[in-house]
C-alpha cells in the first residue's frame, strides 16, 4: 500500500476499528488514542464484565471526551479489530469461530509472537516493531504488538546487531506498576509498591525469546547470550533499560550507527544528553542515550510501556497498515511536569 497523497485524503480516510477487552489499561489508552485519531471510527469496545456500562464510568480520564459504552456484541462491520486480553486469551477468542473475513487483526498478547506461533488458522501474524519490520508491516493482514520490555530493548539493540556487535548482553530494567495490569496482586497494591523496589523473573523473563528472535534476524550469524534482570518500581508509567556490551568502536561511530539506522523512523531518537523517563511518558517515543567507557558500552532506551510498549505501537501499526501517515494521531506531548 501506497501512503496517502496529501492531508485532504488523509483526512477524509475514515477505519472501523473494533475493541475486545477495553476495560484494561492497554484499552482504556487505545481507546483514549482512537476517539482523537483523525483517521478512525470506533465500531464497538467490548467488555463482558462492563457491558452498557460508559467507557468513562471504567476510564474516569475519558470523562467528557466520549459517550461511548461498553458492548457484548461483536460485530463484523469493521476494518481493524484490536485484541486487547490477556495472554492466552488471544488465541481462545480467535478459536471461537468469528466471521472476520477482511479484517486487519493487531493483537497486544504474547500469544502470536513466536515464530511458532506466527501461523494461525487461516494467516499469518508479523511481528510488529516497526523499526525492525516496517515493509512486512506495511503489507500484513495480522500483527503480533511486541512486549513492553521487549520494544524498550530491542530499540537500544537492534543498530548493533545489524552490524554484528552483539555477543554478550547484560541488561537491567525497571518498569512502573500499570506494566503488571489492572488485577490486583500482592506486588501492585500502592502499601507494597511505595517506597519500594524489587527483582522478578531474573533471567527467566517472557519477552526474551521474542528479542532472541529479533537480534538473530538481523544477525543471524553469530548466537546472542541476553542475560536479563527486570525490576519493579514505584511508579506508574514508563520503562527505563540499560544494556552493557563489550565494544572497541568509538562513540563517534556508534553514534553514526545508530543515527543512520533510526533515520526512518518518526518515533525512536538518540540522545546526547542524560535520559529520564519523563521525556517519554505519555508519548510514542523510544529514546536512546550511548555511554562508552574504555571497551565498554552501556546503551540506555526509554519508552512509556503502555504507549510505545504496547497501544500506542498498535496504532503506529494500524497506520502503516492501512498506508496512513505513521505517526497519525501519536503526536503526544510528554509528561514533563
Amino acid at each position: 500500500m501506497t501512503e496517502p497523497a496529501n492531508d485532504s485524503a488523509i483526512r477524509s480516510t475514515k477505519l472501523k476499528a473494533g475493541i475486545i477487552g477495553g476495560a484494561g489499561y492497554t484499552g482504556g489508552e487505545l481507546i483514549r488514542i482512537l476517539i482523537n485519531h483523525p483517521n478512525v471510527d470506533i465500531a464497538f469496545i467490548n467488555s463482558k464484565s462492563n457491558a452498557n456500562k460508559k467507557v468513562s464510568s471504567v476510564h474516569f480520564d475519558l470523562l467528557g471526551e466520549t459517550d461511548l459504552a461498553f458492548t457484548s456484541d461483536i460485530s463484523s462491520d469493521m476494518d481493524v479489530l484490536f485484541l486487547c486480553v490477556g495472554h492466552g486469551d488471544a488465541k481462545k477468542f480467535l478459536d471461537e469461530g468469528h466471521n472476520f473475513k477482511g479484517v486487519k487483526i493487531i493483537d497486544l498478547s504474547q500469544d502470536f509472537r513466536l515464530h511458532k506461533n506466527a501461523n494461525y488458522q487461516s494467516g499469518t501474524f508479523v511481528y510488529g516493531l516497526p523499526e525492525l519490520n516496517k515493509e512486512e508491516i506495511r503489507s500484513a493482514d495480522n500483527i503480533a504488538n511486541p512486549g513492553c520490555f521487549a520494544t524498550a530493548i530491542q530499540l537500544g539493540l537492534l543498530p548493533l546487531a545489524k552490524a554484528g556487535l552483539l555477543k554478550d548482553i547484560y541488561t537491567t530494567g525497571i518498569t512502573g506498576s500499570t506494566g503488571a495490569g489492572q488485577s490486583l496482586s500482592a506486588t501492585t497494591h500502592f502499601s507494597w509498591r511505595a517506597n519500594n523496589i524489587s527483582a522478578y523473573k531474573t533471567l527467566n523473563h517472557q519477552h526474551l525469546n521474542e528479542i532472541s528472535e529479533s537480534l538473530k534476524k538481523l544477525q543471524p550469524q553469530q548466537n546472542v547470550d541476553l542475560s536479563f534482570v527486570p525490576w519493579r518500581g514505584d511508579f506508574t508509567r514508563g520503562i527505563f533499560i540499560s544494556s552493557q556490551i563489550n565494544c572497541e568502536l568509538p562513540i563517534e561511530q556508534l553514534t553514526a550507527l545508530y543515527e543512520d539506522y533510526f533515520e526512518d523512523h518518526p518515533f525512536t531518537h538518540l540522545s546526547s544528553e542524560p535520559i529520564f523517563l519523563k521525556q517519554v511518558v505519555n508519548t510514542n517515543k523510544c529514546l536512546i542515550q550511548l555511554e562508552k567507557v574504555g571497551s565498554k558500552l552501556v546503551i540506555h532506551s526509554i519508552v512509556d510501556n503502555l504507549l510505545k510498549g504496547a497501544s500506542g505501537q498498535a496504532v503506529q501499526n494500524m497506520n502503516l497498515m492501512f498506508g496512513l501517515e505513521e505517526t497519525a494521531g501519536l503526536k503526544l506531548k510528554a509528561n514533563y511536569f
